[in-house]
């Protein structure tokens, strides 16, 4: 938050500049952190400048007003890190998971190996998956292991 308002003008200008573009997003987040404050105390002379400025400075990523600068969609706020990489350690099990299903299941009744589809996220484009024979001549399904790790299987 603190860089977004030193790009500006400073002092009250750039306070009331703020105010301007997003003082809808300041008047929510003023009701939802400071519990019995009001944006209309600053216009009645009971909040000083000084006071909203180091509020606005200080307030969360997640806040209304951090949205509001960084002009982030609601999905692309739902997708923090944290829950990016909650869905990748949920699409690892899952694929362990199938993969020892698969191990375990009876060797002449399997076919092609399928992973699981991943959980669906923005920038996480999905593949077609490729599925792996194992077994074949040599047991081990190298010559389509070799095409999807793009080198020569040995013993071909």
């Amino acid at each position: 938050m603190a860089e977004e308002l030193r790009t500006g003008a400073g002092g009250i200008g750039g306070l009331l500049q703020l105010l301007r573009e997003h003082g809808e997003a300041i008047e929510f987040d003023v009701a939802r952190y400071w519990p019995g404050r009001s944006l209309l105390e600053l216009y009645r002379g009971e909040m000083s400048w000084r006071e909203l400025s180091v509020f606005i400075r200080y307030l969360p990523p997640d806040s209304a007003t951090a949205r509001a600068l960084h002009r982030r969609s609601p999905e692309e706020e739902f997708w923090t890190p944290e829950r990016h990489l909650a869905a990748a350690t949920v699409d690892g099990v899952n694929f362990g998971n199938a993969l020892a299903a698969y191990i375990a299941s009876d060797p002449k009744k399997r076919g092609r190996f399928k992973a699981p589809p991943p959980i669906e996220r923005p920038g996480v484009k999905r593949s077609k998956g490729k599925s792996i024979r194992f077994g074949g001549r040599h047991g081990s399904g190298a010559r389509e292991l070799s095409q999807v790790f793009g080198g020569a299987a040995a013993h071909q």
